[in-house]
This record gives C-alpha cells, structure tokens and sequence, in this order.
C-alpha cells in the first residue's frame, strides 16, 4: 500500500512540473461549460465537509446551474463525521472522507455505492488516484483533495527558535497546539519510535500513546482543524495543521509573519474523497454534484481556492492550477519528502485500539 500511494503522488508531482512549461491560465478566466442534468429544479441536497473546504463560488453556482437549494453542514474530523452516521444518516447526501477511513465505512455499512468510475467526468481524474487499495474500482468515492500534515507556526512569536522537526515541536518552550486527527498523530509517534503507523500490536499503539504524552507539555489545546485560526489569535506560537489550511491564511495574509514545514521525519500524506452516505435522501442529485465538482475548471477553482493539490490530471494539464501552489514543494511534495511519508489505512479490526489511546491520551492532555 505504502509503495501505491508513494508512486502515485511522485507521479503527480511529474504531472505537474511538465505542465508549468507550458504557463499557467487564471481559472477566473475560465467559464464553466458543465451542463445540469434536467429534472432536479426545486430539489434539495445536503453536504456534510470538511470547514474551510470547498470554493466560495462552488456552491451557488452549482445551485444556479440546477435550479436547486444545497444545506452546507461541517465537521472537524472524521471520526466526528463517522459518529454522526453511526447514529443514523440525519439525511446528509455527501460526505467527503479521508481515503483512510473507507475501508471501516464500508465494512459499518455507511456508504453507498457511487460507482465513481462511471461518472462522466471522471476522465478527468490522474491515473494515479484510480482503483485505490482503499477504495478498489472506486465503488464508494471519487478523489476530491490530497494533502499532509505538518508543522506551522508564527515567526515573530517563535524568535530563534529552530523549527524543523517533530523534536523541535516537543521541545518547543512556548504554546503548542496538536491536531485533532488521531490516526495522523499517532501514526507519527509510531513511525519516529521505528514502528509501522498501520500497526496492529497494541503494545506499539500503546508506546506510542505514551510517547506523545510524554512530549505534550507545551500542548494548550488539540485543535479540531481550526489550529490555524489559533495562530492567527495569538493563541498558539505553533501547531501542528494540514498544510492547505495553513497556506489558506498565508496566502490571505500577504505578510511574512507565518510559516509551514514538513517535519525532516517525516509526516502523513492523505487523500480526502466526495461519498454518498447511506441513507442518502437525494442520491442522485449527489451523484450530479460530484459530477460537477470533477469539472477541470471547477476543480481547479476548489483547489486554488483552498490551497490544496488537485487529483485532476485535466486540470493540470490545461494550467488552470495556480502556479504558486504547483511550485509551493510544501503543497506538492518533492519526490525525497515523499520517500518519508507515510499513508494511514484503517483496519476494522485495530479501530477501537486507536481510538482508545488517542481518548486517553486526549484526557490526560486537556485537549
């Protein structure tokens, strides 16, 4: 599994370097030419995402095109997401999970089958997030984003301080905030004590566990995917974030008081998905949103807009991604980072052992 997801983002990465010689076009200065099926005028759909996550013009111009009223409801963390389907679909039509997380949502009984290859726009999508281990003939979901965890924090609160690596954060002296994701953050704690992130042995898990307990001191909060808004406050010198929410308010921010580096041991890369909940109360209109949201033009306008990389080949292709964020090596790895990340699967088996550790763990922290 490692090597498939190891090659398929250094193949991205070659995608996109080839195309930056061919120059980079706005994609304000595209027109979306997706066509809404007829037949779904007056209908309702509910989205169930990641805060912080989509383009602002996605939604209503979606809404324009068929004639339809989209509910945007957000969540921090999959497991928040996935608690909320155990106990019962409330009537979400799409939710957008992390590729980790499918193999248990499948075998829960969550999702329904997508058939994503089947979607016409799926032509668009790069080879490489094809028939994932996760996800095998893509049956329950279609590649949205991908991305990493790592390391970013305010230059002018840090001073001197040197910030290169996952030791640094622990012994920073100063505020610290982690990331409420338990898989990534244990997965770390297991690949610097030389254990496997997808391990099955709870002795591991449980050193792990300790392991971050014991380097938590500076922890003043677990954020639940909001740390960046924690640096913006003041409120943490540093923390621990996936890297498009960061770049979000570097890039906002058009000043130098912030920065955002990939851990020299390494850290967890990811792939988020768009799904259809079981339950779903329009699965069909779901079906024609994740259509649309594969457009090249729309997908790319999701992607520069939050500043994540983009699984959409065409897109790349035709130079409609941002060229900041194609260059940015913090946004598409360098092929050497790569070599040193790690991808998480879970295993229904092993679930409840990760997430009986990261409970205690949370506790003891105050998180």
């Amino acid at each position: 599994m490692e090597d498939q997801m190891r090659n398929l983002f250094v193949g991205l990465l070659v995608m996109c370097l080839f195309v930056l010689g061919f120059g980079v076009i706005t994609v304000g200065a595209q027109e979306v030419t997706w066509t809404c099926p007829e037949g779904f005028e007056g209908q309702e759909l509910n989205i169930f995402n990641w805060a912080t996550y989509i383009d602002e013009e996605a939604i209503p111009r979606f809404e324009e095109l068929c004639g339809v009223t989209i509910n945007y409801t957000t969540y921090s963390s999959n497991e928040e997401m996935i608690a909320r389907l155990r106990q019962g679909n409330p009537g979400f039509d799409i939710v957008v999970p992390s590729g980790a997380v499918i193999p248990v949502m499948v075998a829960d009984g969550l999702l329904e089958e997508l058939d994503g290859q089947d979607l016409p726009n799926f032509v668009h999508v790069a080879e490489q997030f094809v028939d994932p281990d996760y996800d095998p003939g893509n049956t329950y979901t279609v590649p949205y984003q991908w991305g990493t965890v790592g390391i970013a924090y305010n230059k002018n609160a840090v001073g001197d301080a040197e910030l290169t690596s996952w030791e640094d954060v622990f012994n920073y002296d100063g505020n610290v905030a982690w990331l409420e994701d338990q898989r990534a953050m244990l997965g770390v704690a297991l690949q610097i004590l030389g254990f496997d992130p997808n391990t099955h042995n709870l002795d591991e898990i449980e050193q792990a566990r300790d392991f971050l307990l014991e380097n938590g001191d500076n922890v003043v909060r677990i954020a639940e995917d909001d740390g960046q808004e924690m640096l913006l406050a003041g409120e943490a010198d540093v923390i621990v974030e996936y890297n498009g929410d960061v770049f979000q308010i570097i890039f906002e921010c058009e000043c130098d008081d912030y920065a955002f580096i990939t851990p020299e041991e390494g850290t967890n890369v990811w792939v988020d998905n768009l799904a259809i909940p079981t339950g779903a109360q329009n699965p069909e209109l779901a079906r024609v949103f994740i259509d649309y949201m594969l457009d090249p033009v729309v997908g790319a306008a999701n992607s520069n807009y939050i500043a994540y990389a983009s699984p959409n080949q065409t897109a790349i292709d035709e130079g409609l991604i941002d060229e900041e964020l194609l260059t940015n090596p913090f946004i598409y790895p360098t092929e050497e980072e790569l070599e040193k990340m790690f991808f998480i699967l879970e295993d229904p088996d092993t679930e409840q052992l990760y997430s009986d550790a990261w409970d205690e763990l949370s506790v003891l922290i105050g998180g």
